[in-house]
């Protein structure tokens, strides 16, 4: 069976949205009761000190998020960069932080929950009167209401995922939207109830002392995870070159400054000492809400208790708010399952797609038993939750700063990001140090089990993970190519890390398929080119909507789409494994699928892509789609066929040097190796008198690319057009290479050398090799001044 997946189409309000819903759920809501028995009213200094640190990180995550738009983000950034171990790490620190993260948001929830139903019970004919939220005891543990409210809300959010119905898009918008309204009605009300004597009274503005404020800091840093979410789904967010930054720095600041807002205005609302009372530490938007609409008005007679309905309205926005924080986090933590798993640093087990939701139902099972078991055995204590969370993630932040900088300092040719953090390389040293920092004004407990999980992911490594994964670190790479030059401890160290596993048979060649009539030839192509290279075969399918259905829409027509698939992708795979080459198969939905090709390469790791052209295309009415879409991919080799055979006894192999044609050599030697053809190189020059020049040049160029047993023909009319119609009419397959215009130009823009060769009668490839240029320059064939 094939692994479906869904491409989604995520804007720069959506992904707004995203990160502003996360953070502003328990954030708000919740923190402010705890927090202010932590440090009074200079908590609101200590929401501004995390919102800051969280600030800094967002500039490095932007960066990161611009070079390398992948699902898992945080993860995907640092595996790269550190390797493996600190892949470990952070991304298992990173799932379970979004775990811990969850139950907070739960406990949350069922705290207003809680506060909504207080008093309510219903008659049932054996118990007789009970609360609808009772106490249980379970084990040896007692469970007291609000925990029980968050295993209902857990188990809901978990289950929303599970059948797919996910918070994203405009259901998200639609809830945030909602929630700022609410917050918004509730800050002006509050303004004219603010009192300044209740922030100074009880001990003044620091009652604690001001030694409080940075453990303050260190507990409600948790209220600004969501921004990170949102690089989590940059591979589905539209032109994120520009959007990314915009929406994660944007979410930050903009949710720094309702929380300063919000948290001041409590704090002239509520004494200090009456935050120690149950409901104002648990739920103290509603408790403040009470003085807030403690009035009623007179509407053509009818009073009206503004009480009752102030404060149910803060509920309900209490409870979309959690929940929205709730469904993000176990959103985001399938992602990062799934990008750990196709590294091979998890079984790749988790990321097996429900048939009929198309969702990883395993790992969001799997992050949903974790929720449970931490209401349960941490709900009454929520500080613990919190801080938790926060320990993760910022061991986290402080990686992404250190991989920021080991991809600037070892000149990465493929890290191009659109956005650049400000004065490097102060910027990301202060976040990696703050980072860090932060974690020792942790409360104990929380940085004891945080720690416990961190050794956890360090010895998943060495014991599993190693013999697994072959992806090295670029920092790892960069120490052992340069051992002579590093410290011994060093290049210890980095061999010490080092993976082991076989990991993945060699590159990847992706195989794009649309069509029954050209799948043979190009599985064909693609097990010759993976055999050459000692690699594996990935099938895909990539399904296309029209941009009028909802993506989700045809996720419940998987069933229809799975039964195309299966059949395709089995004859491929069937097809691939008569050349005894390693296969996998994918189905993808998506609104594009010319676009997605290159948008699955840069997922998986693509070392070639082959796919078809002309009669055969993948998605050829789609070509008109704006081509900046396709600039955040990952670079890599493309082989793409004009034809529906590939008959490889006579190919024909024209060439003008350059690294382009390398790729044309590569195939042609792969192709020679399956078939046993025979390989004519054509060269063209401008007159007679340059034969002697052509023919030295052929001579030398084939012996570089290793392909000496070969025919050679000059041609010295200088019509590089005729030259080839000329010399194809011998020949069963013509491979050209790439010229100065990128490969997209030359198919969607058209170019004399391409143009005389669809004429032909003959199938006909076209390669371009990846290149140290920009994907922007090498897709579109611009150059930089």
């Amino acid at each position: 069976m094939s692994d479906e997946e869904l491409a989604k189409d995520l804007g720069l309000l959506s992904a707004l949205t995203i990160g502003i819903g996360t953070m502003i759920g328990a954030g708000i809501f919740v923190l402010p009761g705890i927090a202010a028995q932590e440090a009074g009213p200079a908590v609101v200094l200590s929401f501004v000190i995390g919102g800051m640190i969280a600030l800094i990180n967002a500039l490095s995550v932007s960066e990161l998020g611009t070079a390398m738009p992948k699902a898992g983000g945080a993860y995907y950034y640092i595996n790269r960069a550190l390797g493996p171990l600190f892949g470990s790490i952070s991304g298992m620190g990173d799932w379970i932080g979004l775990a811990f993260a969850s139950a907070f948001y739960s406990i949350g929830f069922g705290g207003y929950l809680a506060d909504l139903l207080d008093g309510v019970v219903v008659s049932l004919p054996v118990l007789g009167t009970v609360s609808l939220l009772p106490t249980i005891a379970l084990g040896p543990f007692t469970l007291n209401e609000i925990q029980i409210g968050a295993i209902i809300a857990g188990a809901v959010f978990v289950g929303v995922n599970y059948i797919g119905a996910k918070e994203t898009g405009s259901i998200q918008t639609v809830i945030v939207t909602l929630l700022l309204g609410i917050l918004t009605i509730f800050a002006v009300a509050g303004f004219f109830s603010f009192d300044w004597a209740t922030v100074t009274a009880e001990g003044g503005l620091a009652p604690e002392g001001t030694g409080a404020i940075l453990p303050g800091a260190a507990l409600v840093f948790v209220s600004y995870l969501g921004y990170a979410k949102i690089a989590t789904i940059g591979e589905e967010l539209k032109n994120p070159g520009r959007n990314l930054p915009i929406a994660i720095v944007g979410s930050v600041v903009i949710v720094m400054t309702i929380y300063t807002i919000l948290v001041g205005l409590l704090m002239g609302l509520i004494p200090h000492s009456e935050f120690f009372i149950e409901q104002a530490e648990n739920a103290p938007m509603s408790y403040a809400a009470e003085t807030v609409f403690d009035y009623e008005f007179a509407v053509v007679g009818f009073e009206i208790p503004i009480l009752g309905i102030g404060v149910t309205s803060i509920t309900i926005a209490a409870l979309l708010a959690t929940a929205s924080s709730a469904n993000a986090s176990i959103l985001a933590s399938a992602r990062i399952n799934f990008a750990m798993g196709r590294d091979k640093i998890v079984t790749d087990w988790l990321n097996e797609i429900h048939p009929n939701y198309a969702t990883p139902y395993r790992s969001i099972a799997v992050t949903g038993l974790m929720i449970i078991v931490f209401i349960i055995a941490l709900g009454e204590t929520v500080e613990i939750l919190a801080s938790a969370a926060s320990v993760l993630h910022l061991v986290v932040y402080a990686l992404i700063n250190a991989s920021l900088i080991v991809f600037r300092e070892t000149d990465v040719p493929e890290y191009d990001p659109e956005f650049e953090v400000p004065l490097y390389p102060f910027t990301p040293i202060a976040g990696f140090v703050l980072s860090l920092a932060l974690i020792y004004f942790m409360d104990p407990l929380a940085t004891a089990i945080s720690g416990l999980f961190v050794v956890f992911a360090v010895l998943w490594y060495f014991f599993y993970a190693r013999t697994e994964t072959d992806r090295e670190g670029i920092l790892t790479a960069y120490i052992l190519d340069r051992s002579d030059e590093m410290p011994e401890p060093a290049v210890s160290a980095a061999t010490a890390v080092k993976p082991i596993g076989d990991g993945e048979s060699g590159p990847r060649v992706m195989v794009a398929i649309a069509n029954p009539r050209t799948e043979q030839a190009l599985i064909t192509l693609g097990s010759a080119i993976a055999q050459a290279k000692g690699g594996s075969v990935l099938a895909t399918h990539i399904v296309q909507v029209p941009d009028q259905t909802p993506l989700q829409k045809g996720a419940e027509q998987i069933d229809q789409i799975s039964a195309e698939s299966e059949r395709l992708l089995a004859d491929a795979e069937a097809s691939a494994e008569t050349f005894d080459a390693d296969v996998e198969t994918r189905t993808i939905v998506s609104h594009r699928s010319f676009e997605e090709v290159f948008d699955a390469a840069g997922t998986y790791d693509v070392d070639t892509v082959v796919m078809g052209w002309g009669r055969s295309t993948v998605g050829e009415g789609r070509v008109e789609r704006p081509l900046d879409e396709l600039t955040h991919d990952l670079p890599c080799d493309f082989v793409i066929l004009d034809g529906e055979e590939v008959t490889a006894d006579r190919i024909l192999l024209p060439t003008a040097g350059g690294s382009g044609s390398e790729v044309s050599a590569a195939v042609a030697r792969a192709l020679q190796a399956e078939y046993g053809g025979e390989i004519s190189l054509l060269h063209v020059v401008d007159d007679p008198d340059e034969r002697e020049e052509g023919v030295a040049f052929l001579e030398e160029w084939a012996a570089e690319q290793g392909l000496e047993e070969t025919t050679h023909i000059v041609d010295d009319t200088g019509n590089v057009g005729e030259a080839i119609e000329r010399a194809a009419a011998d020949h069963s397959l013509v491979i050209l290479g790439a010229t100065r215009r990128g490969v997209l130009s030359r198919l969607v823009r058209g170019s004399l050398v391409f143009d005389a060769a669809t004429d032909l009668d003959v199938p006909v490839l076209l390669a371009e090799k990846e290149s140290s240029r920009s994907l922007r320059e090498r897709v579109l064939g611009e150059r930089r001044d």
